[in-house]
């Protein structure tokens, strides 16, 4: 099997009879414990998903002038082949290659250098060194793993990058919350929209799960089901 057979046969997600119908059970359940009324919701439901926790679907928090604004905003990234910037491999593997023409990538792998030289971690260095190359502005930012790599885009919101949409779920006892809540400020105060979560809870399956809504959203407004805001 080649390299790219491979990558199309591993790819996450269900095609085969016995796959559809194990995800399409799995689906009913959790739209059994969260309403299916918007956007907002299905972000929800994802995050339910994902970590197999109804009470989930509380931790989930929505940065834009309302819920759904951040799901609008990150769907269009994916019709318009915005890029997708993870913070880690494991996030990356996590995005579909089914339903979008973006391009995934990682940071960490950047930015070694400055590391080495400032004593930072590789996920913040990696994320400094991608954003002076412009790459987060207009991109759906997915960062499921990294503390540091979500307070270092903070800063770079702050000094005037410009994400499509933040989507942060850090995991982790030291700086995780803390991270999601200045994603959050920052986010809001330069109006950049934003999906996070409350708590010490999150992770990369988490992240890529929640990406991977965005891309299905954009397939269901390519498809005419439903229409973005505006």
């Amino acid at each position: 099997m080649t390299d790219e057979a491979f990558d199309s046969y591993a790819d996450l997600g269900a095609t085969t009879a016995d796959a559809m119908e194990i995800a399409e059970t799995s689906m009913d359940r959790v739209h059994e414990l969260v309403p299916q009324e918007t956007l907002a919701d299905r972000i929800r439901a994802k995050s339910v998903h994902a970590t197999g926790d109804e009470e989930f679907q509380y931790l989930m928090r929505f940065t834009g002038s309302d819920e759904e604004d951040p799901v609008c905003a990150g769907a269009q990234a994916v019709l318009d082949e915005r890029p997708i910037v993870t913070d880690i491999t494991m996030v990356k593997a996590g995005i579909t290659g089914r339903g979008h023409d973006c391009p995934v990538r990682k940071a960490i792998g950047n930015g070694a250098e400055l590391a080495e030289e400032t004593g930072m971690t590789r996920t913040a260095a990696s994320v400094l060194e991608l954003d002076r190359e412009g790459v987060y502005d207009g991109a759906i930012a997915t960062i499921g793993n990294a503390p540091t790599a979500a307070l270092a885009l903070a800063d770079c919101i702050e000094q005037g990058t410009r994400p499509a949409v933040v989507v942060a779920t850090p995991v982790g006892f030291v700086k995780a919350a803390e991270s999601r809540k200045r994603i959050r400020a920052v986010c809001a105060e330069h109006g950049v929209p934003a999906v996070t979560n409350v708590g010490r809870r999150g992770g990369s399956g988490l992240a890529a799960g929640l990406t991977n809504e965005l891309v299905h959203v954009a397939s269901d407004v390519r498809s005419g089901e439903l229409e973005l805001e505006g």
